[in-house]
């Protein structure tokens, strides 16, 4: 069983919600990737989101896209992240998912992509500009190294549609809650609930929430409504500034909450 399924199977028998921080590899340095896996993990998360830098990053918000422009600048490879997160994997066991635009993998070649971060350890591939009716490009490679490939839906995707993109995982269901580009946000679409109670309701496999989730209220009030949440822009932001107390402090957030 991949380690994404066994970890969340055993969240669920504590009903325990999924906290799954974002990072962005190579900022402040590809040297402390590593460091930054382990203390993601002792400050309880429950797996890792490591973006990939790239030049041209459509989904991401400022925040993402400038510590995408300070892991290019430290000179950033995909070649160095996998070697780092092989170094990483001895020192943590919770899943470890790689977020990539295609781009990327083109150029490194799908299947020796595939190869080298299924033995790096990695669990999941978020490809957030790959569509459903595209990802035979990689999905058969993923599957037959059980790679998990997380896929996304948005507001408006239409339920049958949902309902398509859910039955094909094994991982989870990556519930994008706004319509835009990632950042942290003050307040949310009033559709939102609705939303994430309508996919939950459909969705074979656990579905989190992602993009603008940013302080404790968010967090508490959308994992109301599904399985978890995936934080990006704070954490980068947090980790930029070297704020360990307020990341522990935001992590922790979800220690008593359990599911509904």
């Amino acid at each position: 069983m991949n380690r994404i399924a066994q970890a969340f199977n055993e969240l669920n028998k504590h009903n325990r919600k999924v906290f799954v921080p974002y990072i962005m590899a190579g900022d402040g340095g590809l040297d402390v990737l590593a460091s930054r896996l382990v203390t993601l993990e002792k400050f309880g998360a429950s797996a890792i989101e490591v973006g990939v830098p790239f030049s041209d990053p459509v989904a991401d918000g400022p925040t993402i896209q400038q510590a995408g422009i300070r892991a290019l600048e430290n000179g950033t490879t995909l070649r160095g992240i996998i070697s780092e997160i092989a170094k990483a994997r001895a020192q943590i066991s919770i899943p470890i998912i790689m977020m990539t635009y295609l781009n990327p993998i083109y150029a490194y070649g799908v299947a020796k992509f595939v190869e080298e971060i299924k033995a790096a350890g990695v669990d999941g591939c978020i490809i957030p500009d790959l569509p459903v009716e595209e990802e035979e490009i990689i999905a058969p490679y993923l599957k037959e190294a059980q790679i998990e490939l997380i896929r996304l839906v948005t507001l408006t995707t239409p339920i049958e549609r949902i309902k398509a993109i859910s039955s094909k995982g094994k991982g989870f269901l990556y519930a994008v809650t706004v319509k835009g580009i990632t950042g942290t946000r003050n307040s949310y679409n009033d559709d939102l609930n609705k939303f994430l109670q309508t996919i939950k309701e459909n969705s074979p496999i656990p579905v989190l929430a992602g993009f603008g989730i940013s302080n404790e209220a968010q967090i508490k009030e959308i994992t109301s409504y599904c399985d978890g949440v995936i934080v990006g822009s704070k954490i980068v932001d947090l980790l930029n500034q070297n704020n360990l107390a307020e990341l522990e402090r935001l992590m922790s957030v979800l220690e008593f909450e359990t599911k509904i």
